[in-house]
């Protein structure tokens, strides 16, 4: 069967089409992306102002299109941190749902890292043993850490690369003050979750996932050999060293860096300062990346229970 995966995000609505059946590794054979970057359309009471709106309901709706165009017998669409978080989210929900003709799954953002740690955890199979997982979104900030299907402990932090910038970063560039500043926030969101996840038995593979990490270990990582696949993995001491540069150079320059792709650089600062303390934190000296993530996981929690929707997701 020929299934749709939409995840409406901070930062982009990204719709994937995949055949896939029960015990199957999925086949992707459609990806489509329209940016939107909701976190400047947030008015200063947190609504998502009517521009926002608009380009959500255009995003979503040539989605749609492409998702028929596609034959997509069945549309999974998921919504994260901006919308599920924006004051006027209900209004916001009723208009998305129009516009796609069916319901929207608003995920918390506990579901979210437990998606994705589904997804990673397929990824590198049983033996991989226990996983530490992290993800970085334009809203929000996830983790996921444990042996088995279902992670021990699965948090969200309002972190995300996106939020963070409009916050913090608002500069290009934003300088080296600004970034100290959102450092030491980032220190104070993530001391709780990683008390919880430093109680744990230590992980047998620490796992960085999403678009931004991605990017980021496209621009300090470095390609290993392992597991039967080639893999990417990033130090923290490499991801350090990128954060001053970064910081120093404005948008238009960053994106002509390797890896950084022009919807990623204005954010990229952000999320190399938040996933850097986060790494601190938990002592983590690297990780390894994830192709797959939320819509990987959404995807195969389908196919498992051809279910969808509720507490049960």
């Amino acid at each position: 069967m020929r299934l749709g995966i939409l995840d409406i995000g901070s930062n982009t609505v990204h719709l994937l089409a995949a055949d896939a059946r029960p015990g199957g590794r999925p086949l992707a054979t459609t990806s489509d992306r329209s940016v939107v970057r909701l976190m400047r359309f947030l008015t200063p009471e947190g609504a998502i102002s009517e521009d926002g709106v608009q380009a959500l309901v255009d995003a979503v709706t040539r989605a749609r299109q492409v998702a028929e165009t596609e034959r997509v017998e069945t549309l999974l669409a998921t919504a994260t941190s901006a919308v599920r978080e924006a004051l006027n989210g209900e209004e916001v929900i009723a208009r998305i749902e129009r516009a796609l003709g069916q319901p929207l799954q608003v995920l918390t953002g506990e579901q979210e890292a437990e998606l994705t740690f589904l997804a990673v955890r397929r990824w590198f199979g049983w033996d991989a043993g226990r996983i530490l997982l992290l993800d970085i979104g334009g809203g929000s900030f996830e983790f996921a850490a444990g042996g088995d299907e279902l992670p021990e402990v699965a948090a969200s932090v309002p972190l995300g690369a996106g939020r963070m910038t409009v916050q913090f970063l608002p500069g290009d560039p934003p300088g080296e003050d600004a970034v100290e500043l959102l450092r030491a926030h980032a220190r104070e969101a993530l001391a709780p979750v990683a008390t919880k996840l430093n109680a744990l038995p230590s992980p047998d593979h620490l796992v960085g996932s999403s678009k931004a990490i991605r990017s980021l270990a496209n621009l300090a990582g470095r390609e290993v050999s392992g597991l039967g696949f080639d893999r990417t993995v990033m130090s923290r001491s490499a991801l350090k060293s990128w954060i001053p540069r970064l910081a120093r150079i404005p948008a238009s320059a960053r994106q002509e860096l390797p890896g950084i792709t022009p919807d990623r650089t204005l954010q990229i600062v952000a999320a190399a300062v938040c996933l850097h303390t986060a790494m601190k934190l938990l002592d983590i000296d690297e990780i390894e990346v994830s192709p797959w993530a939320l819509r990987e996981g959404v995807l195969l929690r389908y196919t498992e229970s051809m279910t969808w929707g509720g507490a049960g997701i």
